[in-house]
């Protein structure tokens, strides 16, 4: 039963696409319907939309992988010096809110107009959430199980290692997962605009310039699902890291 309702929502959106266009609620050659956009992502998946997918998962990656290794350890550190955190979280918050992608003509300059510029604009946007969840993490773990392992003598690496660690990665995995999906935004955006013959972004705007509609819808649909299987991974794996979190 619980799988039935999983479907009812995604079901329930074609069902809508597919009458406003069978209605003609909406100007067709604007708002093709769901079998046309079908069938022209099958035709773009035995092209080059292929080659686009992979170059974007290449750069989301890359961005993500990036914002992991740079963020984790450092929200971890953060997190255990609490004033050193509050004494810069100002900062943080303050970068964390600002759109990465108003900062890219500043990467553009530093890194020019290849992929680095691209991967380094969406690695700092992913690096800012990671590291704040991180951090806020730590700093919330509950001092009461930290109070009673000193209490059995355990040695501050070893309340950090077994306590504090793991207590952290549920909040860490929601920085994650919130990171990842924002990477592959930023990398779509520049993607569309920047210094680039290939890729999900590039492939969007260039269907758009030339009004084939159909095919733009397909890209998008492509891009949405990349984002939604990565998610998905993502909250496997933390479902069998932090299986006791509830």
């Amino acid at each position: 039963m619980r799988k039935i309702y999983t479907f009812l929502g995604p079901l329930g959106f074609v069902l809508i696409w597919w009458l406003i266009a069978a209605f003609n609620l909406a100007d067709s050659f604007f708002f093709p319907g769901p079998k046309e956009t079908l069938i022209a992502l099958v035709n773009l998946l035995g092209g080059d939309l292929v080659k686009d997918i992979l170059a974007t998962l290449s750069r989301t990656m890359q961005s993500f992988a990036l914002a992991t290794i740079i963020g984790v350890p450092l929200g971890l550190l953060l997190g255990k010096a609490e004033n050193a955190y509050r004494s810069i979280e100002f900062i943080i918050d303050f970068f964390r809110s600002t759109p990465a992608t108003a900062l890219f003509p500043l990467f553009l300059l530093v890194f020019g107009i290849a992929d680095a510029s691209k991967i380094a604009a969406a690695t700092f946007g992913g690096l800012l959430i990671i590291l704040f969840n991180t951090a806020y993490g730590v700093i919330n773990s509950k001092k009461i199980r930290i109070l009673a392992a000193r209490l059995a003598g355990a040695s501050r690496w070893q309340i950090f290692r077994w306590i504090v660690f793991w207590e952290s990665l549920p909040q860490t995995f929601v920085g994650l997962r919130n990171a990842i999906s924002l990477t592959l935004t930023i990398v779509v955006v520049t993607e569309m605009f920047v210094g680039t013959n290939v890729g999900i972004g590039r492939r969007i705007i260039d269907f758009q310039v030339v009004f084939n509609i159909p095919a733009m819808y397909a890209a998008i649909i492509a891009a949405g699902m990349m984002g939604y299987l990565l998610n998905y991974c993502l909250r496997a794996i933390e479902q069998r890291l932090v299986h006791w979190k509830q």
